[in-house]
Order: C-alpha cells, then sequence, then structure tokens
C-alpha cells in the first residue's frame, strides 16, 4: 500500500458518497487532505471523520459553479499532487420534461465544475487529477439521457486532458449505481426495492458502495502506467 506521506490531495465533493470515501483513504494514508463542497454544514461534519486519521486533514468552502470562486481558490490554494472532483448535482428525467434551466444547471455542476478544476488548478506534473464520472456513459436509461451525455463528455475531456497536460496523469472513475445519501430522498421501502432490482440484474449481485469507487481512484492515482483511461467500477452494469 502507497503512502501519500508529504503530498497534499484535493477532493472536490469530499463530504459525502465517493468523494468522502475518496478523502478517508488518502487521508489514511497519510496525506494533507482538504475538502471542498460548497455547504459549510457538510464540510464540518466530514472534517469530523477525518480528524482521527494519520494526515491532515482541512476543509474549504467553494462553489464549482463559479469561475471566481474557482479561480480564487486556485490562486491561493497553491500545487497539489492529486486532485479528484467527485461533486456535482445533476437533475434526473427526460429531455422532453426536465426544464431547460435544470439542464443548463445539471451540464454546469459535474462537466463545467470539473472543466473550472482541471482548468485553474496547479497539480504537480508528477501526480494525477481524476474526474469521477458514471457509467450511463455507455449505459443509457430511459430518463438519463442529460446524466449519459455528461458522463460521456467527462470521459472525452479526461482523455484530452490526459495529451494536453501530460506528463500528468488524468484519469476518469465512472461507477454505478453505489449505496450514497444521492438516494435519501426516496422512501426507505422505495430505496430497498430499487437497490433489490439493481443486485439481482448485475453480474456481481449486490450494489456498490462509495468505498468500491474510491479503491479505484487510488488505483489511478497510484499507477504511473495509467492516464487517460476510464475505469468502470459498475458491478458489471455496463454488460448486464
Amino acid at each position: 500500500m502507497n503512502t501519500y506521506e508529504g503530498q497534499r490531495a484535493l477532493i472536490v465533493g469530499g463530504t459525502s458518497g465517493v468523494g468522502l470515501a475518496t478523502a478517508r483513504a488518502f487521508a489514511a494514508r497519510g496525506a494533507e487532505t482538504i475538502i471542498a463542497s460548497r455547504s459549510p454544514h457538510k464540510l464540518q461534519e466530514a472534517l469530523a471523520e477525518l480528524a482521527p486519521l494519520a494526515g491532515k486533514s482541512s476543509a474549504q468552502a467553494l462553489d464549482i459553479r463559479s469561475d471566481t470562486e474557482v479561480e480564487q481558490f486556485a490562486a491561493a490554494a497553491g500545487t497539489f499532487d492529486h486532485v479528484v472532483v467527485s461533486a456535482a448535482e445533476t437533475p434526473m428525467g427526460r429531455v422532453d420534461t426536465l426544464t431547460q434551466a435544470d439542464a443548463y444547471a445539471a451540464m454546469d455542476s459535474k462537466f463545467w465544475g470539473a472543466y473550472r478544476i482541471a482548468r485553474s488548478v496547479s497539480v504537480d506534473p508528477s501526480g494525477s487529477l481524476t474526474l469521477v464520472a458514471g457509467y450511463l456513459s455507455q449505459r443509457p436509461g430511459k430518463a438519463t439521457a442529460l446524466q449519459s451525455a455528461i458522463n460521456a463528455a467527462m470521459e472525452a475531456l479526461v482523455r484530452g486532458l490526459a495529451l494536453e497536460y501530460a506528463p500528468l496523469r488524468v484519469n476518469a472513475v465512472s461507477p454505478g449505481l453505489l449505496r450514497t445519501p444521492l438516494w435519501d430522498g426516496l422512501d426507505t421501502e422505495a430505496r430497498d426495492a430499487m437497490y433489490e432490482a439493481a443486485a439481482a440484474r448485475l453480474p456481481v449481485r449486490r450494489v456498490g458502495d462509495p468505498a468500491d469507487v474510491s479503491s479505484a481512484v487510488l488505483f489511478l492515482a497510484d499507477n504511473p502506467y495509467a492516464t487517460g483511461s476510464t475505469v468502470y467500477v459498475d458491478g458489471g452494469g455496463t454488460i448486464a
């Protein structure tokens, strides 16, 4: 297991789900871990979880939908060894029912938010930049055309950035269905039914956890020969 002592890791969206699991993994290996999110309250809760771990942790309020905020943060933050972007708010729905404003907001939050970070934040050329996309890029559903397009765009962005930013390693991780707070809005019965149906369909016969994805992020951060790649951590969802 690699150690990250003496290295700095920025986790954008590090307050819950995949982002928090990734921050926990970096901090446990000794990295100075900075989590960024729009919610000060969530930042403090996440920071309390990271405090007992080996690496020093801190939090930064940041709205990645804002050019100004991202540029100001980047100017003050210095250089990171590893940057992971998992933040996104993407309303779901059919193209003919989702409002145009919601569609623009989804693209702004996930794709352009990651683009702003990649454009502005300084990453050491020997390090890594990892974007969290989603397997819908390969397996769209009946009400996920927009999410499919956004995730596909992020995977394409990664391939281009891997060339433009070389030798910096730029990769994507694309999860399938996970047990995360994203689904907390559903009532318990409906959520459990969704998980059970997905588990029955997937070759691995289970729904994923955030730690399943964070281990893939750490694999890409560790691997000096991986760039321009997308790793699907979806329980076989793209083939089921």
